[in-house]
């Protein structure tokens, strides 16, 4: 009878049961390992555990570079968006955040060269959204 209603049995089910009743953070929420406290776990720590298993996993190392330049690391997060954009070249949001860490860092021409290359990229896409608020920050950039 389990099998026709439930196929992995009634102690699936009741923990089935069990994980509905509970808050849909307390399910989702990633369990820490052993000897780790999840609440002191370093966001930068975290991102470079995933690079170190996949270098090549782009939405981790856009998040690096993001947390970075959140940080006020700079140097570090152009060093990360570089790696991102030479690893997946049509990762077109980070040619816009790349341009805008630059522009914080008083680099404007060469923000303007990475929103170029955004736009190009999201033109390939299709991303229309992504080339209009490029192209929007570009002429910002141009008439200052």
């Amino acid at each position: 009878m389990w099998r026709q209603i439930w196929p992995a049995g009634p102690a699936a089910w009741a923990q089935f049961q069990f994980r509905q009743s509970l808050p849909i953070s307390q399910i989702l929420a990633p369990q820490p390992r052993a000897g780790l406290d999840a609440s002191k776990m370093d966001k930068i720590e975290g991102l470079k555990e995933i690079l170190a298993v996949d270098p090549r996993n782009s939405f981790a190392r856009y998040g690096l570079a993001m947390e970075l330049a959140s940080r006020g690391d700079t140097a570090a997060a152009l060093a990360e968006f570089d790696t991102l954009l030479a690893n997946d070249p049509g990762y077109t949001q980070g040619y816009f955040m790349v341009a805008q860490t630059l522009v914080r860092a008083g680099r404007k021409p060469e923000a303007i060269e990475q929103l170029k290359a955004g736009m190009n990229c999201a033109t390939r896409d299709g991303n229309s959204h992504a080339v209009n608020e490029m192209q929007t920050m570009m002429e910002e950039l141009q008439q200052q």
